[in-house]
């Protein structure tokens, strides 16, 4: 199955290293980073796993729930988080699916065969309360994720649900966003953006976050 950004996520029951998720009524009213690792005991993905773990903070302050995969199972998963917690120094209170028969792996598209025919890439789904696909990432398996930019697309996701705007590139919360060329109307824009705008083209208006 492959999925695009839009489609709704696919529901699935499996173990984890917290007891057994249904993952739509485990994720109601939340937004979701679901993220698949190659498999359990290797290095990249306990320095993932241990960042993950530390931005519990932010996830909350964004109302996001984080729900790790690895095709290994849940009795290997409590060993490993002892190591992550060990090494990373933090505590992992996010659940990790024991996804020992890829039966979610091959529902997400994750297990890539010119890579591995058994582990999965390191992918990343971004998912709304509503349970659609707002954003897709795929990293090789050697290259750690930067999770910087997950928290920065969850929030370009949050402001653009709520205000019409666009953001633009290497935006960062608190930055100048973009009018879209769908508003037109002159009594709209002064509807919608009171801090006015500046236009380097007719085209490219930039006006403050409305939000801030």
């Amino acid at each position: 199955m492959t999925l695009r950004l839009g489609d709704t996520a696919p529901d699935f029951e499996q173990d984890s290293s917290l007891g057994k998720i249904r993952f739509h009524e485990w994720s109601r009213d939340s937004w979701v980073v679901l993220f698949s690792h190659p498999a359990d005991f290797t290095p990249v993905c306990t320095t993932e796993l241990g960042l993950t773990a530390k931005l519990k903070p932010e996830f909350d302050k964004r109302n996001v729930k984080a729900l790790a995969l690895s095709v290994d199972p849940a009795e290997s998963h409590q060993r490993w988080i002892k190591d992550i917690e060990a090494t990373q120094n933090t505590v992992v209170g996010f659940p990790i699916i024991a996804d020992a028969d890829q039966s979610v792996a091959k529902l997400y598209d994750m297990i890539h065969p010119e890579q591995s025919t058994t582990a999965t890439v390191r992918s990343v789904f971004i998912i709304d309360p509503q349970h659609k696909v707002r954003t897709i990432l795929t990293y090789p398996m050697s290259t750690g994720r930067n999770f910087d930019e997950v928290l920065r697309i969850i929030d370009a996701l949050q402001l653009t649900d709520g205000y019409t705007v666009a953001t633009p590139g290497n935006w960062k919360d608190g930055d100048d966003v973009i009018i879209p060329l769908t508003v037109q109307d002159p009594e709209v824009i002064k509807q919608k953006y009171p801090k006015g705008f500046t236009a380097e083209r007719p085209y490219l208006r930039l006006t403050p976050q409305p939000n801030k």
